[in-house]
């Protein structure tokens, strides 16, 4: 999720010391592994500042549905932490969680679900994130796919209809247990309805927690920014693949798709974009790869949508990507310094 991260050192490595060339040392030159641009970032800031670009949808999303947000999002992040220090401690491994990245997981998971959706429900999707899409890999730094994107997915298979059951905000003057509404993304896929921009831009409007305001997550994701956290390759190859994309069918055919900024603020558009688009584990590392990336991504993303069975396509183009990350890092991979071609 940061770029920045990718410079931090291990603290308990003192790098290159002795001899150097030019130099004055008679030791022997020791060359430790990389990285070997140390800064003043380490995990823990890292990741509590991500926890804290966060809070804007968090807050948004209490003031939208009550209560029942701040529970579910309560207790996936205790559910992840608690799922985390148990693997720790059945492996017999040091505990990590004060590293926050447990937080950013159990956040995460919870504002891509509907308010409505059961507690346990929650737990198990937590549990599965932590045990699954993190530690089964090895831990943090080793997982392949975005864990609470993973989690989610699970929960698309074990609930496919509590987890597409949505409500009403309460500033609509709703019961948010009580009545049922499409999200947006629903609206324009089976009824051919548009929503207003600045409903999307605002979040009065039905679907998962973090799909209500697109203006609390970029108010996030602009301080990630800001405090350089996150690379810019990939929200804007991500949106912008996205609003180009849809921009070409909505040319086609105005009256039948949505236009481009639809596309960008409606559902999980903004989340994906800011906070697992821009994941640093599960995204490529060269600039070229970060660029592929983004843009597939974002063009799978409008084809699930709009031809689909399935309204939203966010996260299931997010996850298919990280899967070959691999194979576009190894194939963007810069040529070596001196390197001949056989």
């Amino acid at each position: 999720m940061m770029d920045k991260t990718r410079q931090v050192g291990e603290e308990s490595k003192a790098g290159a010391r002795g001899s150097t060339p030019g130099g004055s040392g008679d030791g022997p030159l020791i060359v430790s592994s990389s990285p070997h641009l140390l800064t003043a970032d380490n995990i823990p800031k890292i990741m509590h500042s991500v926890v804290a670009a966060l809070l804007p949808a968090c807050a948004v999303s209490i003031y939208f549905f009550g209560i029942r947000a701040l529970l579910l999002i309560a207790v996936s992040v205790a559910a992840c932490i608690a799922t985390e220090r148990a693997i720790q401690r059945f492996l017999g491994k040091p505990s990590t969680i004060a590293d926050g990245s447990a937080i950013i997981t159990g956040i995460l998971l919870a504002l891509t679900l509907p308010p409505s959706f059961p507690l346990l429900g929650a737990v198990l999707g937590s549990v599965f994130a932590i045990a699954i899409g993190k530690h089964i890999f090895g831990g943090l730094g080793y997982n392949i796919f975005n864990p609470a994107l993973l989690g989610r997915a699970f929960l698309q298979a074990a609930y496919p209809v509590l987890i597409t059951t949505w409500v009403e905000p309460f500033t609509r003057g709703f019961d948010v247990d009580a009545i049922a509404a499409a999200t947006p993304l629903a609206l324009m896929k089976f009824e051919g309805q548009m929503t207003p921009h600045l409903d999307l831009l605002f979040g009065n409007i039905s679907g998962s927690l973090g799909e209500t305001s697109a203006v609390a997550i970029i108010i996030g994701g602009l301080y990630l920014r800001y405090k350089g956290y996150i690379n810019w390759k990939l929200p804007l190859g991500y949106l912008g693949s996205m609003a180009f994309f849809g921009g070409i069918f909505w040319l086609m055919n105005p009256s039948r798709y949505p236009d481009p900024l639809f596309h960008v603020l409606a559902g999980g558009a903004m989340l994906g974009a800011w906070f697992m688009v821009t994941d640093m584990v599960t995204s490529p590392t060269t600039p070229k790869g970060q660029w592929i990336f983004a843009i597939a991504a974002g063009a799978i993303a409008v084809i699930i949508r709009l031809f689909g069975g399935l309204p939203e396509g966010v996260m299931y183009s997010i996850l298919l990507l990280n899967s070959v990350v691999p194979l576009i890092n190894r194939w963007t991979r810069p040529k070596v310094f001196g390197e001949v071609s056989s």
